[in-house]
């Protein structure tokens, strides 16, 4: 069984939890979803479990939610084998879904966790009931204009040039605002208790040894599994899940472009899509009672005929 301890956090308690070769740190449940169906939230590139705030409270009647940090990433430590690709995150987050029990989980993920999670569900079926993607960082070749600066963490020696130029002396301030208007499609509507947490996130993390390691590692990670072909390609993958799948693109997303919700919608054999106009790479948080809109209609299809059809929380 894990290993579990309190740890703080601004938003929810936090615990956490010893995986093979991982320590990780996972919120949630929120109170009151004891016995709903299980669900696990997976965040992308930068984020972590915090990301999901809002949506797991919109689904708190529907599911009882936990929140992981992927390794190296928000209250997690960093792997202990330095493994931050896409498939050493797959490992981590199976590893707390045999430790934590409760699979079949209605599995989430954006960005980077919805490579994680197209993999995770491609390889271990048994343990997801149904896939919401959000964004997912499916290889696209070539990338938007606009995703090559953050592709470009993947070349050897890059993130040192930008800590040493301009980028690297910006403000925490200045830091946070231009990482939200990357993944936000319209930065103004970012609300203020927002800011001020991913400012003070931003600051928390400048003191944390690992953070650049990760972001860098997992950036290297994704550019790697875009080019994997065979068993690994993660298209492939996707055509071997045969849960069911709600896709959710934005139109001003900077960073996955909507072009792939076209391949990703033939890919996955039951697919459902969510074009959301006003939204960029976070629907989930900027467009969280949409976003639980489709998801509570996804639950609605395959909403157990009886009660001991799920193991619930």
């Amino acid at each position: 069984m894990s290993a579990e301890q309190q740890v703080g956090s601004e938003i929810a308690p936090v615990r956490t939890v010893a995986v093979p070769g991982a320590v990780l740190a996972v919120s949630g449940p929120v109170p009151d979803s004891a016995g709903l169906p299980p669900a696990l939230f997976v965040h992308g590139l930068g984020g972590s479990g915090d990301n999901w705030t809002e949506l797991m409270a919109a689904l708190a009647d529907r599911v009882c939610g936990e929140a992981l940090d992927l390794p190296g990433f928000g209250h997690s430590a960093p792997p202990l084998d330095g493994n931050l690709s896409v498939s050493g995150h797959v490992r981590a987050v199976i590893g707390y879904l045999e430790a934590a029990g409760r699979g079949p989980v209605h599995l989430f993920g954006n960005s980077l966790g919805g490579a994680v999670a197209v993999r995770l569900a491609a390889l271990r079926p048994d343990l997801v009931r149904t896939l919401t993607l959000i964004s997912p960082a499916l290889p696209e070749l070539p990338p938007q204009p606009s995703a090559w600066p953050t592709g470009l963490l993947a070349v050897p020696g890059v993130p040192a040039l930008l800590r040493r130029g301009p980028v690297g002396r910006r403000s925490p301030e200045e830091a946070t605002e231009g990482f939200l208007d990357l993944v936000y499609g319209d930065l103004a509507a970012v609300p203020a208790e927002r800011r001020e947490r991913a400012v003070r996130e931003y600051r928390r993390r400048l003191g944390v040894p690992h953070a650049m390691r990760a972001m860098v590692g997992s950036a290297r990670g994704i550019v790697s599994a875009y080019t994997e072909r065979g068993d690994q390609a993660l298209w492939r993958q996707a055509a071997q899940v045969k849960v069911p799948v709600l896709l959710v693109y934005g139109l001003k997303d900077k960073l996955v472009s909507y072009r792939s919700a076209r391949r990703a919608c033939a890919a996955f054999a039951d697919a459902r899509l969510l074009v959301l106009p006003e939204s960029g790479h976070v629907a989930m948080m900027e467009h969280p009672a949409q976003v639980a809109r489709a998801v509570r209609e996804l639950l609605a299809e395959v909403r157990p005929r009886s009660p001991g059809a799920f193991r619930g929380c």
